[in-house]
């Protein structure tokens, strides 16, 4: 069901410096309204009651969520469960040549 249009038949004169009117009609112009229908788009915003900003809980929920799971995770991600001390290469290093090959590896691998 459409509601009715009112009619239109009050004016309001407003005052305004003419270089301020003209920029108003030409961005009225350049976005193909009218200057009336401009105002009262605005009139209309300005009388509509003040509706509370919508809180972004569930973004700010999630994100307090995403950074407690990473705060969790980090540690053991900077930690790892073995590092390699110069006396385990030294052990592994078997020919001392400052490397450790493959056969070394393999052979300085509890079983």
């Amino acid at each position: 069901m459409t509601t009715p249009r009112l009619k239109k038949s009050e004016t309001l004169e407003i005052r305004l410096p003419y270089p301020t009117k003209l920029a108003f009609m030409a961005r009225c112009r350049d976005e193909g309204r009218s200057a009336s229908e401009a105002l009262r788009g605005f009139i209309d915003g300005e009388i509509e009651p003040v509706r509370p900003a919508r809180r972004g809980g569930r973004l700010l929920v999630g994100a307090l969520i995403a950074a407690a799971m990473g705060a969790v995770a980090l540690p053991s991600l900077a930690h790892p469960t073995h590092t390699m001390t110069l006396a385990d290469f030294a052990r592994l290093d078997t020919d001392h040549d400052g490397k450790v090959s493959l056969a070394e590896f393999q052979a300085g691998q509890p079983r």
